[in-house]
């Protein structure tokens, strides 16, 4: 009897697969990035095999090319992702995010008393620590660390 050992999932002609996501993080990286909203092809899978974590999440994202601010709130979630662009079938890039230094109008601050939650002032965050993602709001100085983050 033969067993089957993978599943080939279709490649994409052109757009972006974001890979190594933490498997707990997929949802968040497509409810983040608005994906349920797009008319375009969207795969996903979450607890694959990974050689170098142990168990993975991946999304393939037809047609879609992310912005810079994107790719920060990918960061924020899954910061050891890689993204994958492609272009008539080739890999044209691959890089690990970055989480950036600054952090502006991507999250909300979870102190209810910050002026970004009464004013229409746009927030800002400066990233404190790398590892572990935790954010200290420029207005308030609270810290914002991954269980309490909420996007904008």
């Amino acid at each position: 009897m033969t067993t089957i050992k993978e599943l080939k999932v279709s490649a994409i002609e052109n757009g972006t697969v974001i890979d190594h996501i933490p498997p707990k993080s997929v949802f968040q990286v497509i409810k983040i990035l608005h994906l349920e909203d797009t008319g375009d092809m969207v795969l996903f899978g979450t607890n694959l095999e990974s050689k170098k974590y142990g168990k993975k999440g991946i999304v393939k994202v037809s047609n879609k090319f992310f912005k810079k601010h994107e790719i920060s709130k990918i960061s924020l979630v899954a910061p050891n992702a890689t993204l994958i662009i492609i272009k008539d079938f080739l890999v044209t890039s691959k890089e690990v995010v970055k989480l950036p230094n600054l952090i502006e109008d991507i999250v909300k601050c979870f102190n209810p008393n910050c002026i970004t939650n009464h004013e229409k002032v746009n927030t800002r965050f400066y990233v404190i620590d790398k590892k572990d993602v935790k954010l200290r709001c420029h207005y308030c100085e609270k810290i914002t660390d991954k269980k309490n983050m909420n996007f904008r």
